[in-house]
């Protein structure tokens, strides 16, 4: 059985503030402030109506869900891993306002000066952000992580970021996972009509007032034993997960 869900209709509130604690406070300011890029105050000022559009936008998305694949991604009982491919990041906050009330997602984004504008646009979509990559403070990021995760925050990963291979599931984005014990869930997003940039990913843009059909799948603790046997297996599950409709346009070489 399938269903349209939106637990909770109304627009996120952007000023919401991500949950922590001192431990959290203190991880998330680990590395060094020489090695993070950031953008200046009024750059971001310009980030929150580019972001206002985003939500409204994003509102108008019809989710279909099924009624297995709600109770997994409802549950709020525990802090959880979220696991969605890159080029489905735009649906990331979405998720979180529709079905994790009282939740704060955290995005790993990149340390880099790209990185600096997502992590901007992610606070105004009321998100919180972890900085780093497994090529740029990854070490921090991953104390960082397993912090937010221990004050009750969920954490999402896009274990192709940030620069790929596209569709394929590094072994380092179980770290986490395997280090805290922590739920782990996969994220299906089937969308039914979307623009494909012309980027390394592929990045989905939905249609306004499309249908996207969502799944969610918990991942079993016994299933990450075997690092490397788990990327892979995890990374099939995905691919099944996350059907490609129309292909990525493809990038021109300069």
């Amino acid at each position: 059985m399938q269903g349209s869900v939106d637990a909770n209709p109304g627009l996120v509130n952007a000023a919401r503030q991500p949950r922590v604690n001192c431990e959290t406070r203190a991880a998330l300011n680990t590395p060094p402030e020489s090695h993070i890029h950031g953008i200046p105050a009024w750059r971001r000022a310009l980030i929150w109506p580019v972001a206002a559009l985003v939500r409204l936008w994003l509102a108008t998305i019809r989710f279909r869900v099924p009624e297995p694949d709600r109770a997994v991604i409802t549950y709020t009982e525990k802090p959880t891993i979220f696991i969605l491919w890159h080029n489905r990041l735009i649906m990331a906050a979405e998720i979180a306002r529709r079905f994790r009330a009282g939740q704060t997602l955290y995005g790993l984004v990149s340390a880099s000066k790209d990185g600096a504008w997502l992590a901007a646009f992610f606070s105004a979509m009321g998100m919180g952000s972890i900085r780093g990559s497994s090529s740029r403070l990854g070490k921090e990021a991953a104390t960082a992580s397993v912090a937010a995760l221990r004050s009750g925050n969920d954490v999402g990963i896009t274990p192709d970021g940030p620069r790929g291979p596209v569709y394929e599931l590094k072994p380092g984005a179980l770290i986490v996972a395997r280090r805290t014990g922590a739920r782990v869930v996969l994220v299906g997003v089937d969308f039914e009509s979307s623009w494909r940039l012309a980027s390394w990913d592929g990045f989905h843009l939905p249609r306004p007032f499309s249908r996207t059909t969502m799944c969610f799948e918990t991942v079993g603790m016994d299933e990450l034993k075997d690092r490397d046997q788990a990327a892979s297996a995890l990374g099939a599950r995905l691919m099944k997960m996350n059907p490609d409709r129309k292909p990525a346009p493809v990038r021109r070489r300069a």
